[in-house]
């Protein structure tokens, strides 16, 4: 046993969040002696991994909604309240860590029922540290939510809500059985391309996979069919027998929308078949991921990747150079943009090499999105100047508590995929929580800006951005490019440029070798030769010389100050 087991992935334990929702099967035994197995499922509450939470509700009775006893009630609970409002599912509130010094459980209560609108009569008081009240939860389960209805029609049906991939056993699906029941041997069949497998086993998740000899309805766990066509398998599908079909599959889930864009190219080009099989590999175990066949003159075959958000970016980044040990250079972050053209033809464009003529351009619209942003009062005007530092425009605000308040803005997407959420819990001294929902788009001036270096564009560098913040941009990323590229035996001039207009420019100075060391005293001349005779090299060595850009160049222009 460890801290935060069920946070088991590196990349959790560092950041101390949790990315990947986890199940797990729990034996409990009541206190007059009645024995139960409680599903469990840990989720995220991150907004960018908020299509973990709506999947993991899809296959539950009931939620538990946890509020920090001194933080109280964040954006994301309130959103992922909703969320579980909307599956028809019974809520526990709980209030967690009690045990801390600043916990103000009268505070929290009093949120509880105005922020909430739940009975915080009801709330169950819980240090999940010290184990205090972690009995009482497992009662209220018992007692408060429902068990699964089952139906006996004489089918089998079952709902894949995860999976994940295994190098000696394949695609280890996990479901949640809700007619039938699956043992060894069985034969399954998925119903959105009927492929048929023979089962080699099925167990519950207790920490690690532990054998039964069956599931029976109503119960979580996995099976293992010796799947290795990862095509095959897709989260939010229907499982049946061939001989025990079921009439129709289950609802399933609703596709995710990826909100931000970003290739990928392996560093060395011969890696592109194992980014290949890690991108099918790591898609089972996120299906918010998305991507497709993309490729670029500097960098050669790769992917264009949707996330849902630049957190989510940086996890599949690091999950990809850690698990499948590919080392990567991605792309600026892009939304998707809404381009009319003067002959009145609309495209939707997330790839700024797709950017048209601005000649050919009527309008370009961006996505925009309806953020909430709860904090405590006497941070409003902070939040107030990031917002419009980030083009916010203040909808309305409102008290939830005497001291907490609910701020609404309509802000561009393109602005908050960058550091927007790390400056906001900046200023808010880390008491700021933040949700958002798309809400279309608006008309917006864009401009595409690209980089030269040594007179060559490169195209994995340029990025579409608003005409305001475009210079302060360039002038930043050639900083940091002068920083990263290194210097040559000739001058490198990098630029960054809108269409045929230089804007901004840095200058990487060449090695230079002493040439005039060997004359000592006579004319001026003879030292003026052989300084024109360097120049001369030079300037022949720059028309052909050709500059390597590392891959901390590129991910540089990523990073903002």
């Amino acid at each position: 046993m460890k801290e935060q087991i069920l946070d088991s992935m590196d990349i959790e334990r560092e950041r101390g969040i949790t990315i990947k929702s986890q199940t797990v099967s729990l034996p409990y035994t009541a206190p007059d002696g009645s024995k139960f197995l409680l599903n469990l499922i840990d989720t995220p509450g991150h907004v960018d991994f908020s299509y973990e939470v709506s999947r993991a509700l899809a296959s539950c009775e009931g939620a538990l909604i946890l509020a920090d006893a001194s933080q109280g009630v964040e954006a994301q609970t309130l959103a992922n309240l909703y969320l579980a409002m909307e599956h028809g599912l019974e809520v526990l509130p709980i209030i967690n860590k009690i045990d801390l010094p600043s916990a103000e459980i009268e505070w929290v209560k009093n949120q509880i029922d105005e922020d909430l609108g739940l009975d915080s009569e009801q709330a169950l008081l819980v240090s999940a540290k010290v184990g205090t009240g972690v009995d009482k939860v497992f009662q209220a389960i018992v007692d408060r939510i429902p068990p699964p209805t089952v139906e006996n029609t004489g089918a089998f049906k079952a709902l894949i809500f995860d999976s994940h991939y295994d190098a000696f056993r394949g695609v280890i699906i996990h479901v949640r059985i809700f007619e039938g029941n699956i043992k060894k041997g069985d034969r399954i069949q998925f119903m959105s391309n009927n492929a048929t497998y023979k089962v080699e086993e099925v167990g519950l998740f207790q920490i690690k996979r532990n054998p039964q000899k069956s599931l029976e309805a109503g119960q979580v766990g996995y099976f293992i069919a010796g799947i290795k066509l990862i095509s095959d398998v897709k989260i939010g599908d229907t499982v049946t027998m061939p001989d025990k079909r079921c009439d129709k599959a289950l609802g399933g889930f609703r596709e995710p929308t990826p909100v931000v864009f970003s290739s990928m190219y392996p560093v060395a080009s011969d890696d592109y078949v194992e980014l290949t099989e890690a991108l099918e590999k790591l898609k089972l175990n996120d299906a918010s991921l998305i991507y497709e066949k993309d490729s670029s003159a500097a960098l050669g075959f790769g992917y264009r990747c949707g996330f849902l958000g630049l957190l989510h970016l940086e996890v599949v980044q690091e999950r990809l150079e850690r698990e499948y040990d590919i080392s990567l250079i991605l792309t600026s972050p892009s939304v998707q943009y809404e381009v009319t053209y003067v002959s009145g033809e609309v495209k939707i464009i997330d790839n700024p090499t797709e950017y048209p003529d601005p000649t050919e351009i009527k309008c370009v619209r961006e996505p925009i999105i309806k953020a909430s942003i709860i904090v405590p009062d006497k941070y409003m005007g902070n939040v107030m100047q990031v917002c419009h530092e980030f083009r916010g425009v203040s909808t309305n605000y409102q008290y939830l508590t005497s001291n907490r308040m609910e701020m609404k803005f309509i802000l561009p997407l393109a602005e908050v995929v960058y550091e927007f959420y790390d400056r906001l819990k900046s200023v808010t001294q880390g008491y700021g929580s933040f949700d958002y929902q798309m809400a279309g788009f608006q008309e917006t001036n864009l401009v595409k800006l690209d980089f030269l270096i040594n007179g060559e564009r490169v195209d994995a560098l340029s990025m579409l951005i608003h005409r305001d913040k475009a210079e302060t941009k360039a002038r930043a990323a050639c900083k940091k490019l002068r920083e990263e590229i290194p210097r040559q035996q000739f001058k490198i001039p990098i630029q960054g440029a809108i269409g045929g207009k230089i804007i901004a420019r840095e200058t990487i100075s060449a090695y230079r070798k002493d040439v005039t060391a060997k004359c000592y005293g006579g004319d001026i001349s003879r030292k003026r030769k052989l300084l024109e005779k360097q120049k001369k090299g030079k300037k022949r060595m720059k028309m052909v010389g050709s500059v390597e850009i590392p891959q901390s160049a590129f991910l540089s222009v990523l990073k903002s100050d």
